[in-house]
């Protein structure tokens, strides 16, 4: 007889963890879509509540879809993708800085 043995992963999140992603996401991007397409808000208003849910929705799919947090065993996953994010970041930036100096020089 041979016995079959299931590991626990504790990298990989549960269905409860991925359905209580999924159905946050589906609310955060719900209510930015309801106050632009029925105009409830003024523009800066309406820009500001897309920008924060937006924000909010990142940090939801770090967490329960990407799996990062700041336990013992994820702090070199989160770490890793900050220092990338970090990376691109600098490169998107100083490359958008470059090309508006650059159009300066030139006009």
């Amino acid at each position: 007889m041979s016995q079959t043995h299931i590991s626990e992963d504790h990298s990989h999140g549960s269905v409860k963890s991925y359905l209580i992603g999924f159905a946050l996401s589906v609310v955060l991007t719900a209510i930015p879509f309801w106050a632009v397409m029925t105009h409830q808000f003024d523009k800066s208003t309406t820009l500001g509540v897309v920008l924060v849910l937006a924000i909010t929705q990142i940090v939801v799919h770090l967490k329960y879809f990407l799996h990062l947090d700041f336990s013992t065993e994820g702090k070199l996953s989160t770490f890793s993708f900050l220092f990338t994010a970090m990376i691109i970041i600098m490169v998107v930036g100083l490359s958008v800085w470059i090309i508006y100096a650059a159009n300066a020089l030139m006009m």
